[in-house]
C-alpha cells in the first residue's frame, strides 16, 4: 500500500480542510513540535482504511475522530496497491444526542492514470471509478482484498505508530507466523490443500452419481434397440394403410352429410310452414279503428258547441261594463260619505286650538310685563347699593378685608376686621338687591314657561288648520269624481250582474276544457287503433316474408282477415308436401350411415392388427392416432439408442473421475498438516532474520546480531563475549534499533518472498529517533536513504530531530494554531 493523497476535515486537530499530497514523495518526513499533529496524519491514513486507530483502543474510540465541538469529520485517502489506484473515504458524525457514529464509508477502484488533482474540482467519485464498497461492513473485506493485510498486521509492518513499533519484534511465534503467512501469501498452499480435498470429495460424489446412472441403464442393450426398430417399421405400415382408407371414409361421410342436410332442410321448411297461424285479435282490429274514429268526430262536435257558448257569454260580459271602474266609482261614493261625516269634527278641532292659543298668548304677555317690572326693580336696587357704598365707604371696604391683609387706605396690616354696623346703608342696600334679584329670576322663569306653552299651542293651531284644509280638498275631489255617477245603488246592481256573467263564463270555460280533453283522448284512441292495425299488418308481412321464398299468394291490403285466411290455407298445403318429401330423405340418411360404418370397421381392424388402441371415429383423430403411434415408436427407439450411447459416455467419464480422484487425494495428502507451508515459513524467517541482522550490525557498530530459535527472537551481544539475550531484555534504544532493522528487512525482502499482490510498498516509522546518539542516527539515516533510493518503496519517518529531518528530501511541516493544525510541503 502506497499513499498518494490524504484529505482531512474536522479530524481530531485538523478542524479545517487539509490536504497532504504524497505524490513523488518516495522519501519524506513529518516534522513539527511535539503535539502539533504529526502522528495524527498517520492516524488519518489508518482510519481511512480500517475505521480505527491503534491508540484509540478499538472501534469504540471513534469519538476521538471528531475535532472538539465539531459535528462531522471527513477523511479521504487515495492510495496504490499492486499497481491499482483506490480511493477510501470515511465520514463520522455526531447526532443530536451526542452519539458519534460512522455516517458513511466507501472504496472505489479508479481507472488507470487517474489524476488526483481532479478531486479539487469536487467531481463525484461515483462517476470516476467502480464502487467496491459502500458501507462500513463492506469496507472490511474490500480493504483486506486491496491492501492484503488486516488492521493488526498493517500497523505492525507498514504504518508503525508510537507504542507499537516493536510489535513484530515482541509478537508471539504464532502471531508472527500468521503475519508472515498473510504477507507472503502462503495461505495459498492451505487453499490448494483445501481445494484438492474438495476435488477429491467432488470426484468421489460424481463417481457415485455415475454408478447410480449406469445402474438405471441396464435395459439399454443392442437387442432392445433392434426390437424397437422393428416396432417402428410396423407402425409406419399402419400409417400407410390408414392413409389409404381415410379417403373412402371421407366420401361415405360426405354422402351421409349431404343426405342429412337434405332431410334437415325439408324438416326446417315443414316446421316453418306449419308455424303460420292467424294471430289472436287480428280480425277485430279493423272494427276497433272505425269505432275510435267515430268517437273522435263526436268529441270534436262537442268541443265546437262548448266554444260557441263560451264566446256568447264572453260578449255579454264585455257589454256589461268594466267591473274595476265600477268598483272604483263605488269606492269614491263611500269616501265622500265618510269625509262629509268628518267635516264637523275637523272644524271643532280648529276652534278649540284657536281658543287655547289665545289664552296662552294673553298669559305670556302678562308674564312678560311682570318680568320687565321685576327687571326695573333689580336695576333700581343696584343703583341704591352703589349709592350706599359711596355714602358709607368704610362699611363697603370691610366686606373685602380679612385679618392679615394690607389696608388699601393706610397700607397697614389689618389685625382685626371690625364688624359692619347694624344700621349700615350698605347692608340694607345689599339685602334689598338680593330680594330684587330673586324676584326678577322668578318673573323671568314664569315668562319663559308661558312663552314656550304659547309657541307650542300656536304650532298645534297651524297643524289643525292644515288638516282641516286637506280634508276640505279631499271632499271637493270626491264630489268632482262622482258628479257623473248614476248613484251608488245603480253601481251595485251593475257589479252584481257582472259577477253573475263572470261565474257563467267560468262554467263555460270548464265545459270547453272538458270537451277538449275528451277530444284529445278520442284522437289518442284513434292513433292507438290505427297503430294497432299497422302493427297487425306488419306482423302479417313478417310472417309472409318468412315464407316468401315458397311464393305465397298475393294479399288483399283492404281485408286483413281475408289476407290471413288465404295465407294460412296455402301454408298448410305446402307443409303437407314437405312432410311427404322428408320421409324419403330419412331413408336415404340411414343407408349412407350404414355405408360409413362399414368403412370404420375396416379401419378399426387395421389398428387392432397393429396392436394399437382404436382411436375415435373422427378422420383427423384416426390419422393423428396413426402418426402418434409412429412418433412414439420412433421416440422410444431413439431414446433407447441414446441411453445405449449414454452408457458408453458414462463408462468413459467414470474412468476419468477415478483418475482425478486419485491425483487430488494424493496432493491433499502431501499438503496435509502444513508441512510444506511450515518449511516455507522457516525459510522466509531465516531470510528475514539474516537481512535484519545485517542491518542491526550496521546500526549498532557490529555489537548485535539477530537470530531466531523456535520462533523466538534473540540478539547476540559481541561486546559481551557473544552473550545470547532475549529481545525483551533490550533497552529502549536497543529495542528501537532491533525493531527498525526487522522492519527495514521485512520491507526490503518481502517483494522477493511474496507470492501474492500483498506487498509492503511503503513503510512509515513513528518512534524512537530521539533516543539515538549522533553516530547511530547517522547510520539509521543512511540506511533509510539507501532503502528509499531503490525506488520500489516509499519510506516515511515522523520525527522532531532536525539532524534527521534535514537529510530527508521531502518534508511535511506540521504546525498548530489556536484553531486547527496545518500541513505544508517543503522540498522536492
Amino acid at each position: 500500500m502506497r499513499p498518494i493523497r490524504l484529505d482531512m476535515a474536522g479530524f481530531t486537530v485538523f478542524r479545517d480542510e487539509t490536504t497532504v499530497d504524497f505524490t513523488d514523495a518516495d522519501y519524506f518526513a513529518l516534522v513539527g513540535p511535539t503535539g502539533s499533529g504529526k502522528s495524527t496524519v498517520l492516524d488519518a491514513i489508518t482510519f481511512a482504511l480500517y475505521g480505527t486507530v491503534p491508540r484509540w483502543g478499538g472501534s469504540r474510540g471513534i469519538v476521538n475522530a471528531l475535532a472538539p465541538s465539531a459535528t462531522e469529520a471527513r477523511v479521504r485517502l487515495v492510495f496504490e496497491s499492486a499497481n491499482e489506484r483506490y480511493v477510501a473515504t470515511r465520514v463520522v458524525r455526531r447526532d443530536g444526542r451526542g452519539n458519534v457514529k460512522t455516517a458513511g464509508a466507501g472504496l472505489q477502484l479508479m481507472p488507470p492514470g487517474f489524476d488526483v488533482t481532479k478531486l479539487d474540482t469536487g467531481m463525484d467519485l461515483d462517476d470516476l471509478g467502480d464502487v467496491l464498497a459502500g458501507t462500513p461492513a463492506e469496507m472490511d473485506q474490500a480493504i483486506l482484498d486491496a491492501v492484503g493485510l488486516p488492521f493488526e498486521q498493517f500497523t505492525s509492518c507498514v504504518v508503525l505508530p508510537q507504542g507499537q513499533f516493536a510489535d513484530f519484534l515482541h509478537a508471539k511465534p504464532a502471531t508472527r507466523q500468521q503475519i508472515l503467512v498473510n504477507l507472503l501469501g502462503l495461505h495459498i498452499y492451505e487453499e490448494v490443500q483445501t481445494r484438492a480435498t474438495g476435488r477429491s470429495q467432488t470426484a468421489e460424489g460424481k463417481l457415485a452419481v455415475v454408478d447410480q446412472s449406469l445402474a438405471g441403464l441396464t435395459d439399454a442393450t443392442d437387442e432392445a434397440v433392434e426390437a424397437a426398430e422393428q416396432h417402428v417399421t410396423r407402425m409406419r405400415e399402419l400409417t400407410t394403410a390408414v392413409e389409404a382408407a381415410v379417403p373412402g371414409l371421407r366420401a361415405r361421410r360426405t354422402a351421409e352429410a349431404e343426405a342429412a342436410t337434405t332431410r334437415d332442410a325439408l324438416d326446417a321448411e315443414w316446421r316453418q310452414l306449419s308455424a303460420v297461424r292467424t294471430p289472436k285479435g287480428s280480425v277485430e282490429t279493423a272494427g276497433v279503428t272505425a269505432a275510435a274514429r267515430a268517437s273522435a268526430t263526436e268529441a270534436a262536435d262537442e268541443v265546437r258547441g262548448a266554444e260557441e257558448k263560451e264566446e256568447k257569454v264572453r260578449g255579454e260580459l264585455a257589454a256589461a261594463g268594466d267591473a274595476g271602474s265600477l268598483s272604483l266609482m263605488l269606492d269614491r261614493h263611500a269616501e265622500l260619505e265618510r269625509l262629509a261625516g268628518q267635516q264637523e269634527w275637523f272644524a271643532g278641532e280648529v276652534s278649540v286650538a284657536e281658543v287655547e292659543y289665545k289664552d296662552a298668548a294673553a298669559g305670556a304677555d302678562i308674564a312678560h310685563s311682570a318680568h320687565l317690572g321685576a327687571a326695573q326693580l333689580l336695576e333700581q336696587a343696584r343703583l341704591d347699593y352703589v349709592e350706599a357704598q359711596r355714602i358709607d365707604r368704610a362699611s363697603a371696604l370691610r366686606q373685602h378685608l380679612s385679618a392679615g391683609d394690607h389696608c388699601p387706605v393706610c397700607e397697614q396690616t389689618v389685625t382685626t376686621v371690625p364688624p359692619v354696623p347694624e344700621g349700615s346703608a350698605v347692608r340694607a342696600a345689599e339685602t334689598t338687591g338680593k330680594a330684587a334679584r330673586a324676584a326678577a329670576e322668578v318673573a323671568e322663569n314664569a315668562w319663559q314657561q308661558r312663552d314656550a306653552v304659547a309657541r307650542k299651542l300656536e304650532s298645534n293651531l297651524e297643524r289643525k288648520r292644515a288638516q282641516h284644509e286637506h280634508h276640505l280638498t279631499r271632499m271637493a275631489e270626491a264630489r268632482t269624481a262622482v258628479a257623473e255617477s248614476p248613484g251608488a245603488d245603480a253601481l251595485r246592481r251593475q257589479l252584481a250582474e257582472i259577477e253573475k256573467l263572470q261565474k257563467l263564463l267560468d262554467r263555460s270555460g270548464a265545459a270547453v276544457r272538458s270537451a277538449r280533453s275528451a277530444h284529445r283522448q278520442a284522437q289518442a284512441a284513434v292513433v292507438a287503433a290505427e297503430e294497432r292495425q299497422r302493427t297487425a299488418w306488419r306482423e302479417f308481412d313478417a310472417v309472409r316474408d318468412q315464407v316468401a321464398r315458397f311464393s305465397p299468394p298475393p294479399a288483399d291490403r283492404d281485408d286483413l282477415a281475408g289476407a290471413w285466411a288465404a295465407l294460412v290455407t296455402w301454408a298448410s298445403e305446402m307443409a303437407a308436401e314437405r312432410a311427404t318429401a322428408r320421409s324419403a330423405a330419412e331413408h336415404a340418411v340411414a343407408a349412407a350411415h350404414d355405408a360409413t360404418a362399414v368403412v370404420l370397421r375396416e379401419i378399426a381392424a387395421l389398428f387392432n392388427d397393429a396392436g394399437v388402441a382404436v382411436p375415435p371415429s373422427d378422420d383427423s383423430a384416426i390419422i393423428r392416432a396413426a402418426a402418434v403411434a409412429v412418433e412414439r415408436s420412433e421416440a422410444a427407439w431413439k431414446r433407447l439408442s441414446d441411453r445405449r450411447d449414454q452408457v458408453g459416455e458414462l463408462t468413459e467419464q467414470r474412468m476419468a473421475l477415478q483418475r482425478e480422484q486419485r491425483v487430488a487425494k494424493a496432493l491433499a495428502g502431501h499438503l496435509r498438516a502444513n508441512n510444506f507451508e511450515r518449511w516455507l515459513l522457516e525459510e522466509a524467517l531465516d531470510l528475514l532474520v539474516d537481512g535484519a541482522s545485517r542491518i542491526l550490525r550496521e546500526l549498532t557498530g557490529g555489537q548485535y546480531d539477530l537470530i531466531h530459535d523456535k520462533g523466538e527472537f534473540f540478539v547476540i551481544d559481541h561486546h559481551d563475549a557473544g552473550l545470547r539475550r532475549g529481545v525483551r531484555t533490550l533497552s529502549g534504544g536497543e529495542t528501537f534499533q532491533a525493531s527498525l532493522a526487522l522492519a527495514l528487512a521485512l520491507s526490503e525482502q518481502l517483494s522477493g518472498m511474496s507470492t501474492t499482490a500483498a506487498s509492503l510498498e511503503s513503510i512509515v516509522l513513528d518512534e524512537g529517533f530521539g533516543t539515538l546518539d549522533a553516530a547511530t542516527l547517522d547510520v539509521v539515516a543512511a540506511t533509510l536513504e539507501n532503502l528509499a533510493a531503490r525506488g520500489d518503496r516509499m519510506v516515511g519517518v515522523v520525527t522532531h530531530v532536525n539532524a534527521l529531518a534535514e537529510r530527508v528530501p521531502v518534508r511535511f511541516e506540521v504546525h498548530k494554531d489556536a484553531r486547527t493544525a496545518h500541513v505544508s510541503r517543503v522540498g522536492l
